[in-house]
Order: C-alpha cells, then sequence, then structure tokens
C-alpha cells in the first residue's frame, strides 16, 4: 500500500501573479515619492521648532479658522490631524477594500501570515510598552502609540538607502502596514472616543448608508460623492469619535472591482486620484505641524528617563522586531508555508527592523492619548527617535543583502523581448507543473 503523499507547502515570499505586481508597484511608487516628502517636512519641523523662529511655528499652528456654528474652529495643527488625515484613511480603506477582494488578504491560505505577523507586531510593542510603563510607574495611556509601521516613511528609507528590495518583499510589508492601518483605525474608533453625539454619530451613519446605496446603485458624478463625504467627516468629528474613522469607512464602501464595461473601479479611480495628494501633500504637512518637538539635551534625555517615552522607544524597535519576525516564523511554521529558497530568514528580519518606523499613525495616537500633556510631547520625541532608530537598523541589516536583492530585481524586471511583461512571468507559465520557473 502506498503511503499518502506529504501535504503541499505554500511558498512564501515567491514570484508575485503580474497583476497584483502591477498594482503594487503603482501603489508603492506613489508611496515613495511622498516618503520622501514626508521625511523632508519632518527634517523642517524639526528645524522650525528649534530655531529661533520656533514662536512663529507655534503661532501657526495654534492657529484657529473654521467655522464655529458647526462644530469646526479647529487650529491649523488639529486641521491637519482631523482633516488631511481622513485623506490618508480613505485612501489606506481603499487598499484594504482591494487587498481584501483581491489581494493578499483575500483567502485565509495567503493571508494567514501577514495577519499573524501584524498581529504580533502590534500587541508585543504595546505589551512591551505597558510593562515598562507599569515598572516605571508611569502612565498607561500610550499603550498603543508603538503599534503602527508607517508605510511611506519605510519607503522612504528603502529609496535612500538604494536597496533592490524583490516585489515579494514589498508586498509583505505593504500588507503589514495595511492591516497595522486597520488596527490603528479600529483603536482610534474603540479607546479614542468620549462624550459621544449619538445625534451626529446617527447622521452620519446615515450619510454612509446613503453613500453605500449611491455605490449599489452604481452612481457616478463627483458632485454626488464630494459634498456627502465632507457632510460625512463633520458629523463623524462633531460625534465624538476621531473624523479619521469617516475617511477609512468611505474608503471601504467604495467598489475596488470594474464592471463589464468599466476601464477602473470607483476605488481604482479615487485613490489615482487622492493617492498623490495624501502621499505628498496631507501626510507631510500633518508632519509639519505634528514633528515640531524640542530636542535639547534635556528633552532627550527625558525621552530615556520616564517610563511613557521609554516604553515608546522600545515597543518601536525591540518590540516591533520580536512581533513580526516570531509571527511570521511561527506563521510559517504551523501553515507549512514555504520560504522562497532565494531569500533566507535575515531578509524577514530586516522587514521586522524596517516595520519599527511608525510615524504619521503613532504621532497621530500620541497626540490622542495625551492631549495637551507634557507627555504627549514627550511621545511624540520618542516616535522620532524610535523611527530614526528603526530606520538605522534596517539599513544595516538590508544593505548586507543588497547583493542577493539586485539580483532578485533585475531577474524580476528584465525584458528582453520589450513587450510589456518581465521574461521570468513568461517562463513561469512555461515551465512544468511543481517547478518555480527560474
Amino acid at each position: 500500500m502506498n503511503a499518502a503523499p506529504p501535504p503541499q507547502r505554500s511558498s512564501f515570499l515567491g514570484l508575485l501573479p503580474w497583476p497584483e505586481r502591477r498594482a503594487i508597484a503603482d501603489a508603492l511608487r506613489t508611496e515613495t515619492i511622498g516618503g520622501l516628502v514626508l521625511l523632508a517636512a519632518a527634517v523642517i519641523a524639526l528645524i522650525w521648532a528649534n530655531s529661533p523662529w520656533s514662536g512663529v511655528y507655534e503661532q501657526i499652528r495654534d492657529f484657529h479658522f473654521g467655522i464655529p456654528a458647526l462644530g469646526l474652529d479647529l487650529s491649523v495643527g488639529h486641521w491637519t490631524a482631523d482633516g488631511l488625515l481622513a485623506v490618508f484613511f480613505l485612501v489606506a480603506g481603499i487598499e484594504l477594500k482591494r487587498e481584501l477582494v483581491v489581494g493578499e488578504l483575500r483567502t485565509p491560505a495567503t493571508a494567514a501570515l501577514p495577519v499573524v505577523a501584524a498581529v504580533c507586531g502590534m500587541v508585543v510593542p504595546a505589551s512591551l510598552y505597558v510593562l515598562t510603563a507599569t515598572a516605571g510607574g508611569g502612565s498607561l495611556d500610550g499603550w498603543a502609540v508603538p503599534m503602527a509601521t508607517d508605510i511611506a516613511f519605510a519607503l522612504a528609507v528603502l529609496a535612500v538607502i538604494s536597496t533592490h528590495l524583490p516585489s515579494a518583499l514589498r508586498a509583505f510589508l505593504l500588507t503589514l502596514a495595511v492591516v497595522d492601518d486597520l488596527g490603528a483605525i479600529l483603536i482610534i474608533a474603540v479607546f479614542f472616543t468620549s462624550g459621544l453625539d449619538f445625534w451626529a454619530l446617527g447622521g452620519a451613519f446615515a450619510g454612509l448608508a446613503l453613500f453605500y446605496v449611491l455605490q449599489r446603485f452604481r452612481v457616478r458624478g463627483w458632485w454626488w460623492y464630494v459634498p456627502l463625504g465632507i457632510a460625512i467627516w463633520a458629523l463623524m468629528y462633531n460625534s465624538g469619535v476621531h473624523a479619521t474613522v469617516a475617511g477609512v469607512a468611505m474608503g471601504l464602501i467604495l467598489r475596488t472591482t470594474a464592471d463589464q464595461g468599466e476601464k477602473a473601479s470607483p476605488g481604482s479611480r479615487v485613490s489615482h486620484l487622492l493617492h498623490p495628494f495624501s502621499a505628498g501633500v496631507a501626510v507631510p504637512l500633518f508632519a509639519l505641524f505634528a514633528a515640531g518637538v524640542s530636542i535639547s539635551g534635556a528633552a532627550l534625555g527625558d525621552v530615556f528617563t520616564r517610563p511613557e517615552p521609554l516604553g515608546v522607544v522600545l515597543g518601536l524597535v525591540a518590540g516591533k522586531i520580536l512581533g513580526v519576525f516570531a509571527g511570521t516564523y511561527l506563521a510559517a511554521r504551523y501553515t507549512r508555508a514555504r520560504l522562497n529558497p532565494d531569500l533566507a530568514w535575515a531578509d524577514v528580519f530586516g522587514l521586522s527592523v524596517l516595520a519599527g518606523i511608525g510615524f504619521t499613525v503613532a504621532l497621530l495616537i500620541g497626540e490622542l492619548a495625551f492631549p495637551g500633556q507634557e507627555a504627549g510631547e514627550h511621545a511624540k520625541a520618542a516616535v522620532l527617535i524610535g523611527s530614526v532608530t528603526a530606520a538605522l537598523l534596517a539599513a544595516v541589516v538590508l544593505r548586507r543583502r543588497n547583493t542577493v536583492y539586485k539580483r532578485l530585481y533585475e531577474e524580476e524586471t528584465v525584458d528582453a523581448d520589450a513587450d510589456g511583461i518581465p521574461d521570468i512571468y513568461q517562463r513561469t507559465q512555461a515551465a512544468p507543473a511543481g517547478t518555480d520557473g527560474r
């Protein structure tokens, strides 16, 4: 009697399907450019806030304008955090929907690894913060600050250090960040909501229901969606729920699959239109007015002597590395996923270090956790220090493997017959079953 064949092992970090790779490349290209602008904005904020003109910086950041009768008399800093970041979360919602419908999260088999890695990458940093704050007698309010990964900042670091990271590694990093964003959205909605106005919240949900109906019946035209989106955002802000939740809710409602005869889905069209604005304007402007913290010797000393900022730094650097790497390794072990033989676990470790860059969402949660408090400034400084530390460590780890990455990148991109499709995909399609096409 013949023995049963061993169960088939799925491939981890193997060659991406060509349509998936094109979609991810388009998204990451915009994020990389936006990340470089984000880096520039953060540097400008730090220099400006620590210059003789720091008073001007604070006056601009704290200047109020808006429509008081509608409860929208906000400072410039709050407009960037509550208004512009709603656009960022709208794009994040569309990307999450795309991942759930046609991307890595569409089936349990493909979703298991990145989801487990991302969840561990949130739980371990938060736990490390709680342990540090408890041991030092500090506040536990900032437990969620070190949980998020900033994909734009991470890609900007890759651009600066000139690594040729293969598309599968970039896709895995993007999926991690998408799940991280979902976790951040849930945390903001559940834990940073206070003083609920149920009438305004009901109005926001009614607006979202109308938004869904318009999508369901294939109604087109920006004149429907733009005023409705602004109304939903304003109602959500006045309800006591953070206004960015409105952005992700609308992103999740938008269709991400095209109907027959459509060149692109509504989600793809909106993402194509707003992604450059989100990455190149909205997030950098938020960073400009959120990253302006004191970097004096005393302020930096507070980061490493006070339990709250120390917990943030340890969470971003040590917590993210341990959480993402251990989560990925254990998920691969128990799902019988086979690592791409051209890569090594050192490459996953490099991504785990890179995941410790938690700039944009970490700064936002820091503001929500410590509103108007000195601890909030310490948390911001800790986010900056932790993110820069993670970036430097990632640069060292990934540069050591850049020869391997460059070879794989060249294999993935060569198109000798100039037909617009890399040759490796045609070899893979022609290869016998059970081979990788190389």
